[in-house]
């Protein structure tokens, strides 16, 4: 059975974008290891993304046999991403950190890809339980052990919930912190991105 990696990215940043950098690593690692895989993007950065609204909330609350036409059309975004995450084996989310948490368009994405009677069970219970996820952050600070601003690292632990939430347990975090080093040109793109190969590459390989 061929395996399909999803690759969710974030940045607005393009080339000069070390979780851009982070991730084409990992897809060229995952590659190497799955050489029949699928790949499949997701570049939230140029996905016209609604934030949700009150039409949006009045069709997802509508049992489905009663929505409108209108109402389809309203959840046809959301749909297809969430077509997407299932159809998925392993995921991969590329994320810079802003202001300690996760950028808007990546709360727009779960937003719209938490979804009862799809991605979460009327139960409560989380439906995606079997998939593997990976989280490939850069950030400007470092939130490591015994960082005196570890209490800081909302993106991890709302991420880690998340995931969770929708059942997916085994999931991988590769933080690629002290990036702003990059920017400020201390370090070349490609010495911190070596730095975080070897993660990257366990992570891909799984």
């Amino acid at each position: 059975m061929t395996s399909q990696l999803l690759v969710v990215e974030t940045s607005p940043r393009g080339n000069d974008s070390v979780s851009r950098q982070l991730t084409r690593r990992f897809v060229s690692d995952w590659q190497a290891a799955h050489p029949a895989g699928e790949v499949v993007h997701r570049d939230l950065a140029d996905t016209d993304l609604p934030h949700i609204d009150a039409a949006w909330l009045a069709a997802y609350f509508t049992p489905q046999g009663r929505q409108t036409l209108e109402m389809k059309q309203t959840l046809r975004q959301s749909d297809i991403l969430v077509a997407e995450l299932l159809s998925a084996d392993h995921f991969v989310i590329g994320t810079p950190v802003y202001n300690y948490n996760v950028p808007s368009t990546l709360k727009g994405w779960i937003d719209h890809i938490v979804r009862k009677g799809q991605t979460l069970g009327f139960d409560g219970k989380g439906l995606l339980e079997g998939k593997k996820a990976t989280v490939l952050i850069a950030s400007g600070g470092s939130y490591g052990e015994g960082s005196p601003i570890r209490e800081r690292d909302i993106a991890t632990l709302y991420l880690r919930l998340v995931l969770g939430v929708i059942g997916i347990s085994d999931v991988t975090f590769v933080a690629g912190g002290g990036a702003k080093t990059v920017d400020m040109g201390e370090v070349t793109m490609d010495a911190f991105v070596r730095t975080m190969a070897p993660a990257i590459e366990r992570a891909a390989r799984v």
